[in-house]
C-alpha cells in the first residue's frame, strides 16, 4: 500500500490535533506527518503513534515533498500558503471557508459528492460545519425527490468557536456560581445560561455570513443551483455538538414512513427517532464521534411536501476534522 507525506497546517489548534486522532484512528497510509504552526508554537513537542513529532513553523519550503496538506487554519493563513502547496505538488484539503464557493475548487462532503473531489486542481475545500451536520442528515431524501427549499434553525455548541469557547463557558459557570462576574472575550455576550442569535457578521439583508453558508454551500454541494435556504443561527451553552431543526421541502411528496427508511440506510446516518419512548438525538450523545444522529421526523403542518428533521453532530469531528480526513481517504482510493 502506498503511504503519504502528509501535512496538518494549524496542527497546534482544536481541529488540528482532532485530524491527528483521526488519521490514527482510520489507520490513515501516513508515511511522515509534519504538524505546521505559527513560529509561536514552533518547537511543541506532541505524541502521536508513539512516536514524539516537532511542531515546524509554517513557511512555503515546508511543503516541499508533501502529497497532502491537511488546512486548520483561518482564512488569511489558507489563502497565504494555498500557492505554495499547489506549487510544491501537493492537495490542499482546506477546513476554511476561503474557497468553498470558488468555481475552481471543490466542495466535498464524501458521503454526498465523493465525485467532485477527483475534478481538484491542486485544493479542496471542507464545507461549514452545521453544512456538513444538515445535509448529511437529509441528503438521502434528495435522492429520493430533490429538495426545493430548507428553513433551518442551528443551535451551535461553544466549541464552533475555537477551544476557548467551552473554556469561557465553564468560566461563566464558575463565576455565576460564586457570584462574581465574567468578561466574555470569546462571545460578545455571555454565553452561560444565555443563547446569542448572531453568529459571524451580517452578510445580507440581516443575515449572516454564518446563515448564508448553508445555502451557498448546499447548492454547491449538492448540485442544486436553485435551492432556497433561510436559516438562522444561535450559539447556545452546549460544550460540543451543533443541533439542527431543519425544515426540508421537497419536489414530490415523501412520506414520513419513507423518509424514516431512507435517513436509516444513508450512509453518515443514524436514525433515533422514538418520540414516545423519548429517544431523539442530542448533543451529549453525538459528541466525539462521526454519525449525524437523525430524529424528530414528521410533517411539516405549513406545507404539503414538507417535513421536519431535528439532528446533531459533532461539529468538531465530521464538521470539520474528519471530513477533511475522509477527503484525503479519497484521494488515495
Amino acid at each position: 500500500m502506498k503511504k503519504y507525506k502528509v501535512a496538518i497546517l494549524g496542527a497546534t489548534g482544536a481541529v488540528g490535533r482532532e485530524m491527528m486522532k483521526i488519521l490514527a484512528e482510520r489507520s490513515f497510509p501516513v508515511e511522515e506527518l509534519h504538524l505546521l504552526a505559527s513560529e509561536r508554537s514552533a518547537g511543541q513537542k506532541i505524541q502521536w503513534q508513539g512516536r514524539e513529532l516537532t511542531v515546524e513553523p509554517a513557511c512555503d519550503e515546508a511543503f516541499r515533498g508533501m502529497d497532502i496538506v491537511l488546512g486548520a487554519a483561518e482564512n488569511d493563513i489558507a489563502k497565504r500558503f494555498a500557492p505554495a502547496i499547489v506549487k510544491a505538488g501537493a492537495v490542499f484539503v482546506d477546513n476554511s471557508s476561503a474557497f468553498r464557493l470558488d468555481p475552481d475548487v471543490p466542495l466535498v462532503i464524501p458521503e454526498i459528492n465523493p465525485e467532485d473531489a477527483k475534478k481538484h486542481k491542486g485544493i479542496i475545500a471542507n464545507p461549514n460545519c452545521t453544512t456538513i451536520v444538515s445535509l448529511v442528515a437529509i441528503n438521502a431524501l434528495n435522492q429520493d425527490s430533490p429538495i426545493e427549499s430548507i428553513v433551518a434553525s442551528s443551535y451551535q455548541a461553544t466549541s464552533g468557536a475555537g477551544a476557548g469557547g467551552p473554556i469561557e463557558l465553564m468560566n461563566e459557570v464558575e463565576a455565576l456560581r460564586e457570584g462574581k462576574s465574567y468578561e466574555p472575550k470569546v462571545f460578545q455576550y455571555q454565553i452561560a445560561y444565555n443563547v446569542i442569535p448572531q453568529i459571524g457578521g451580517e452578510a445580507f439583508e440581516g443575515y449572516t455570513s454564518e446563515e448564508m453558508k448553508m445555502q451557498n454551500e448546499g447548492r454547491k454541494i449538492m448540485h442544486l443551483p436553485e435551492l432556497k435556504v433561510s436559516c438562522t443561527c444561535v450559539r447556545v451553552p452546549v460544550v460540543r455538538s451543533h443541533s439542527v431543526s431543519i425544515v426540508v421541502r421537497t419536489k414530490e411528496k415523501i412520506s414520513v414512513e419513507r423518509a424514516r427508511e431512507l435517513i436509516a440506510a444513508a450512509p453518515g446516518c443514524r436514525l433515533v427517532d422514538d418520540l414516545k419512548n423519548k429517544k431523539y438525538p442530542m448533543p451529549l450523545d453525538t459528541s466525539d464521534q462521526d454519525t449525524v444522529f437523525v430524529g424528530r421526523i414528521r410533517d411539516d403542518l405549513t406545507s404539503d411536501n414538507g417535513l421536519n428533521i431535528w439532528c446533531c453532530g459533532d461539529q468538531v469531528r465530521k464538521g470539520a476534522a474528519t471530513n477533511a480526513v475522509q477527503i484525503a481517504q479519497l484521494l488515495t482510493e
